[in-house]
């Protein structure tokens, strides 16, 4: 089976799918509440999403990369979030681009 093809079997009633392996990785999530991320710090694989989500009541923020090519998301409003895959190994530090006092940091591993 190719890692485009779905299989889709049907046993005994039960519907079963055989998916490509990252067609069923869920997103890792780092949280946002308080002025703080948690986890602050994380070790992912190549090709690994992570999901930030701000939990606050009030506060805005967003991702900030301070490394080479660095860049800043989005404002990240209460209830909101947003997502980066991470296609490279590396160390990715960022903070929150209102709030600097805020770290967090990404390690990703082949």
């Amino acid at each position: 089976m190719g890692n485009n093809v779905i299989a889709i079997a049907v046993l005994a009633g039960l519907t079963f799918a055989v998916l490509p392996a990252q067609s069923l990785a869920q997103p890792v999530e780092v949280g946002i509440q308080d002025y703080k991320y948690n986890p602050p710090e994380i070790k992912v694989k190549v090709g690994t999403t992570v999901k930030w989500v701000n939990n606050e009541k009030r506060a805005s923020h967003s991702i900030l990369f301070t490394g080479p090519g660095g860049f800043e998301s989005d404002r990240i409003f209460p209830g909101e979030s947003w997502q980066r895959v991470f296609d490279k190994p590396g160390t990715y530090v960022y903070t929150c681009g209102p709030h600097p006092e805020m770290k967090g940091k990404v390690d990703v591993a082949e």
